[in-house]
């Protein structure tokens, strides 16, 4: 992720929903890993790089953010999107995080 800066979280409205974001240098459009939060779990519903982007790990960087977050933060993850539950399933250490 060398061509990227650092992820940044957005939380939205009552901070029941938000994303993990990184501006990527010389892309118009984030990089992006969105959530919403319902009854206490954070479900991750898309992840989105952009097209020329992809293929450099930095999907996975943004679902890294996420699993550190769970674990600081004491939060399950449900893996709604198709990209975050492949990572769990790649991932079995994990599952203490899901929901």
């Amino acid at each position: 992720m060398s061509e990227s800066s650092e992820i940044t979280v957005e939380k939205k409205g009552d901070e029941s929903r938000g994303a993990y974001t990184v501006d990527l240098k010389g892309v118009e459009r984030q990089a992006e890993l969105t959530w919403v939060t319902q009854n206490g779990v954070r479900h991750a519903n898309h992840t989105f790089v952009p097209p020329e982007m992809r293929g450099k790990g930095i999907a996975g960087k943004l679902v890294d953010a996420l699993i550190a977050d769970a674990r600081n933060q004491g939060f399950k993850i449900a893996p709604d999107c198709s990209y975050v539950e492949a990572a769990f399933r790649r991932n079995p250490e994990w599952s203490d995080l899901r929901a």
